[in-house]
């Protein structure tokens, strides 16, 4: 069963981290900790029961708690696949929309990406100075695919 751990926002690597030291060390029932690109403030891990996912976290710094309800193998598999999805299909040239953040509805060409750290750098169109932003992919999707096959 798979059940969100809600941790401290900007924290989820430490805290993924160290609750997989933790797994190494003991013998509990937990067999995965998932660390979900754009979800912040959450992990999901994987336990036989939600009172072994409780006892597990417990006392773990940077945990604030496990969410009631556990949720579907559907739903973990959509969260991991989206963020993959979304680092494959942006290239240089392309034209991106932001989704989020500042820049929510601003539309953009795409200069740079950068794979390894999941971020585009982009040229916002239409404002009166054009300044490069650089920002993660998954607050931007795609509006038009590039001509160009340029890299």
């Amino acid at each position: 069963m798979y059940f969100v751990v809600k941790v401290t926002s900007g924290q989820e690597r430490i805290a993924a981290n160290m609750l997989n030291s933790k797994r190494e060390k003991s013998d509990s029932s937990v067999y995965s900790i998932i660390l979900v690109d754009g979800m912040r403030g959450y992990l999901i891990i994987e336990a036989e029961d939600e009172s072994a996912c409780r006892n597990f976290v417990s006392k773990v710094r940077n945990v604030r708690g496990v969410l009631p309800k556990p949720i579907s193998t559907e739903d973990v598999e959509k969260l991991v696949s989206r963020v993959g999805v979304s680092a494959q299909e942006i290239s240089k040239n392309d034209t991106v929309e932001f989704t989020t953040g500042p820049f929510k509805g601003y539309k953009a060409k795409v200069l740079k990406v950068d794979d390894s750290k999941s971020e585009i750098t982009v040229e916002l169109i239409d404002v009166v100075v054009p300044i490069p932003v650089t920002t993660k992919m998954n607050t931007a999707k795609i509006i038009e695919k590039s001509k160009n096959k340029e890299s």
